[in-house]
């Protein structure tokens, strides 16, 4: 086979992904803040699939559905920034938040005057305690071999002058990176200082004056970290799932639309309005009573 043709079928998968993320850059646009581009999150995307070749044997929605995540919350997924990182599992692509992403997002919020997370080796001198005035000394150890990472925290000072604080072990860290299902590969091996910062941080964002964008980067983070990966839908699932909710929709309207005569008219002098009739057997699926028809 000549190298000209090996070539291409090596470059297939990547321009495959690429057609995706072009053909949805109008989606792309309705969901990205106005800091980032379209064409610049197609480009980091791009470049990530290159480095990464695993991610070229994720299915390409996976990956879109990736892109479309960090767009979302504005973070630039798979950039030299450290923002966020796709991430393949088998062949699914996971968007996994890193801390300076985290860090970007609360402080877009205007209420963080500084947000920082460091880890704690074991030669260094860290000094912890908690109460109505906590305190946190951390001198770190500067020789070349400071020791194994032992601890991780964050610190976030607050526009109003007070401080919140988050310390991790880095037991507790392991333990959350257990449960990721991208523990064994991207950033968790190659970059393990920075998703410990990254851990502590996400725990210490929940104290914090939450965004809009910040909250869904934990929500995103978490599910990536914890849950099992959810599968991306198809547009048949997508079109049968709008079908459904627009049937219900119908029957609602219609529901609403059919007893004048018993909701109009006044009731008489001393008597309740008569329940509205319901067809035997009918579910509307709602949950709220007065939907329901229930009367007391």
């Amino acid at each position: 086979m000549s190298t000209a043709i090996q070539q291409q079928r090596a470059q297939s998968p990547l321009a495959t992904i690429r057609d995706l993320l072009e053909r949805s850059k109008d989606k792309l646009a309705e969901v990205t803040p106005k800091h980032l581009t379209p064409d610049r999150l197609i480009r980091v995307a791009i470049a990530a699939a290159g480095r990464t070749p695993a991610l070229l044997k994720c299915t390409p929605a996976s990956l879109l559905n990736s892109v479309m995540q960090a767009a979302q919350v504005g973070l630039e997924p798979g950039s030299a920034l450290g923002e966020a990182y796709l991430v393949p599992y088998k062949d699914t692509c996971q968007l996994i938040i890193g801390y300076r992403g985290l860090i970007s997002l609360a402080r877009r919020s205007g209420q963080i005057v500084s947000i920082e997370a460091h880890v704690v080796h074991e030669k260094d001198k860290f000094t912890c305690k908690y109460g109505l005035d906590s305190v946190l000394v951390h001198e770190p150890d500067w020789s070349a071999d400071p020791g194994e990472v032992v601890a991780v925290y964050a610190v976030a000072k607050l526009r109003d002058g007070g401080t919140q604080l988050e310390v991790m072990t880095k037991a507790q860290v392991d333990a959350i990176r257990a449960r990721s299902k991208a523990s064994g590969s991207g950033p968790w091996v190659s970059d393990y200082p920075e998703m410990a910062r990254k851990t502590v941080v996400r725990r210490l964002c929940k104290y914090l004056p939450l965004s809009i964008e910040l909250a869904e980067a934990i929500s995103i983070d978490e599910a990536s970290e914890g849950a099992e990966v959810v599968a991306v839908p198809t547009s048949d699932e997508v079109t049968a799932t709008l079908g459904r909710a627009a049937d219900v929709k119908a029957k609602l309207a219609a529901r609403l639309g059919k007893p004048a005569a018993v909701t109009d008219a006044a009731p008489a002098s001393g008597q309740d309005s008569p329940p509205e009739p319901q067809e035997p057997g009918e579910d509307w699926g709602l949950e709220d009573e007065a939907d329901r028809g229930d009367h007391p």
